[in-house]
């Protein structure tokens, strides 16, 4: 798919040689006369072309439309306010069907043909990952929107960032103390196995034995699977917490034969809202969750602790107060991630105007303006709330919460500080050559 979404206003119109030539003889008139600039050298003349690295189709096309719509949502909002640095953002869109070889082709075409400033908005974690060595050999500055260990852990280069969303260990760093206080300490897991869900699995196991706790099973599901019911009696009897993180079409399948599989007498249930993205909570089947747990990013009710920033960011992406199209209230937005691309474009947006940025020679100082950010305030352009940046791992941390199930809606019970997600390694993408 290539979608060009200029958004920058104006009709196409069919241009005849005459009138081509009547026009390029009064603009080399215009060109004699005082004060005019030459679109050369006028910085809002040209746009600031950003590639959208979109799942448009395969496992994560739901996600993909959403991601999309926020991205409107929010470059539409900057070039009404002006653009970035005077220039407006021109957005193309490339599908890369949810697949990790794709991911690396469109990043190449994003360079190559499209002549991109940078790409954006990649969230499934193996696509990062088979997509962001090529946007290092291309020198080609790469914000993804996913959630996954990668960037942070020092795996990618230096090209790579992800600041508009908390990674995975981050997250559960942060939950796991409320988990084995409220919950239980013996865990089974249910992940799917990929990159994503084995960063779950490695830091999760990690910080629920800090708390005294204990994995009684570890359960990975591939990623093609469609139904579930071989896996629930693999589950320990004596298991006190199920911890499932499950994504793609299969979701609201495996939450169903969960529930036919322990009817009443469960143990208790923590998940993460990824399982239900996009699904209503009152669909049939989901009954059972009532009372179970989740970790949401960005809570998809809003409660009585509503925000301004957050009534205002549902207001441009056109979300209502249960999380779904003010279009079609069947239509569940994907509320715990979508808000990355967002900030993200932000971000991008504070970059280039810290950095100076006009052409490919200023991708450097891009970077390292980038790198130099260490907190994003809340707000309307940070409407999850404020972050922390750390710019030797290219990695935001934010607040968390955990939801409840109540009356098939979520009720927000907690929510993390920014400290109980901070953790220590040893990644320095600045010492990385540009």
């Amino acid at each position: 798919m290539n979608q060009k979404t200029p958004l920058i206003g104006g009709k196409k119109s069919l241009i005849t040689r005459r009138s081509a030539l009547k026009t390029l003889s009064a603009a080399s008139a215009l060109a004699l006369s005082p004060g005019y600039v030459r679109y050369a050298q006028a910085q809002t003349s040209e746009p600031l072309r950003l590639g959208f690295q979109l799942h448009s189709t395969g496992i994560g096309a739901g996600y993909g439309r959403w991601y999309d719509r926020t991205t409107q949502a929010a470059a539409k909002l900057i070039n009404e306010a002006g653009g970035i640095a005077g220039r407006q953002i021109e957005i193309i869109t490339e599908d890369d069907g949810t697949d990790p070889k794709r991911g690396a082709e469109v990043v190449e075409k994003f360079a190559s043909q499209h002549k991109v400033d940078f790409v954006f908005g990649t969230l499934f974690s193996h696509v990062v990952i088979g997509s962001a060595p090529r946007a290092g050999e291309l020198k080609m500055p790469y914000f993804v929107v996913s959630e996954g260990y990668h960037v942070a852990s020092g795996m990618l280069n230096r090209y790579v960032f992800q600041p508009g969303i908390t990674d995975v260990r981050s997250q559960v760093s942060s939950m796991a103390p409320w988990i084995a206080g409220n919950l239980g300490k013996k865990v089974t897991m249910i992940f799917p196995d990929y990159a994503f869900g084995h960063d779950h699995r490695d830091f999760f196991s990690a910080a629920i034995e800090k708390q005294g706790g204990s994995i009684a099973a570890l359960l990975a599901i591939p990623p093609t699977e469609t139904s579930y019911t071989k896996y629930f009696p693999q589950i320990p009897a004596d298991t006190e917490v199920i911890y499932h993180v499950m994504v793609g079409p299969g979701v609201l399948t495996f939450v169903k034969e969960m529930g036919e599989h322990f009817g009443s007498k469960r143990p208790q249930i923590f998940g993460f809202i990824d399982s239900l993205e996009a699904v209503d909570l009152a669909s049939p089947g989901l009954e059972f969750l009532d009372g179970t747990y989740f970790w949401e990013a960005n809570p998809r009710y809003a409660g009585p602790d509503q925000t301004p920033e957050d009534k205002f960011f549902r207001e441009k992406v056109g979300v209502d107060q249960n999380g779904a199209s003010v279009d079609d209230p069947k239509d569940i937005s994907t509320y715990s991630h979508m808000f990355g691309c967002w900030e993200t474009l932000y971000t991008i947006k504070q970059a280039v105007e810290a950095s100076g940025y006009k052409s490919a020679a200023d991708k450097g100082a891009l970077i390292e303006a980038v790198e130099a950010m260490t907190a994003f305030p809340a707000g309307n352009e940070h409407p999850q709330g404020d972050k922390t940046f750390n710019g030797k791992r290219h990695q935001c941390y934010g607040h968390q919460y955990i939801s409840k199930v109540e009356g098939q809606k979520l009720s927000v019970v907690h929510k993390t500080s920014i400290e109980d997600g901070l953790y220590e390694n040893d990644t320095d993408y600045t010492k990385q050559p540009l």
